[in-house]
C-alpha cells in the first residue's frame, strides 16, 4: 500500500521527469537550490489565479532566498502558456496530464463539486532543500496568505 504521507518532512524527493513551459527537465534540475513545488487544480480559475499571482508577486523574494518556484497542475503546456501570458506569471509551470507528479506527491483526492464526487488535485505545497529533501509540507491549502507563509519558511531554511 502506498504511503499516503509521502513525501513528508525528511523524505528525499524522487527524481521524476517534468514537462514545463520552458521544456523538459527533471526534478534533479533544481538541486543546489531550494524548491517550492505547489500543486493547484486548474489554470485560470479564481483560487488558482490568486495563488499564482501571489507566488509571482513574491517571486523575486523567493529567488533572494535561493528558492525556485514550480507550479504543477494537470493542464497542458499550451494552457500554462496562456495562463502565464494572461497574468504575467514570473515562475515555471509544469504540466502533469498523466498525474505522475500528482501521484508521487499524493495530491490526488476525492472532492465534492456541485454535489458530485470528483477526483482532483488537493491544493498542496512542498518546500524542498537544496539537497532534494522535503523540509515543509502544506496540504489542503487555503490561498489567502499562503505564499507569504511559504516565503517565510524558505527564508528560514536558507539561513
Amino acid at each position: 500500500m502506498p504511503n499516503e504521507n509521502f513525501p513528508d518532512i525528511g523524505d528525499l524527493v524522487p527524481d521524476l521527469p517534468i514537462e514545463t513551459n520552458l521544456g523538459a527537465a527533471r526534478l534533479s534540475h533544481y538541486l543546489g537550490h531550494q524548491l517550492v513545488i505547489y500543486f493547484y487544480p486548474k489554470d485560470d480559475t479564481p483560487g488558482c489565479t490568486v495563488e499564482g499571482l501571489d507566488f509571482s508577486r513574491f517571486h523575486e523574494d523567493f529567488l533572494k532566498a535561493d528558492t525556485q518556484v514550480l507550479g504543477v497542475s494537470r493542464d497542458s503546456i499550451k494552457s500554462h502558456e496562456r495562463f502565464i501570458a494572461k497574468h504575467s506569471l514570473s515562475f515555471t509551470l509544469a504540466s502533469d496530464p498523466n498525474e505522475q507528479l500528482c501521484l508521487a506527491f499524493h495530491v490526488m483526492k476525492e472532492k465534492s463539486m456541485y454535489g458530485k464526487t470528483v477526483r482532483g488535485i488537493e491544493r498542496s505545497t512542498f518546500l524542498i532543500d537544496s539537497q532534494g529533501v522535503v523540509r515543509s509540507v502544506w496540504r489542503g491549502v487555503k490561498v489567502p496568505g499562503h505564499a507569504e507563509i511559504v516565503l517565510e519558511a524558505a527564508r528560514k531554511l536558507a539561513r
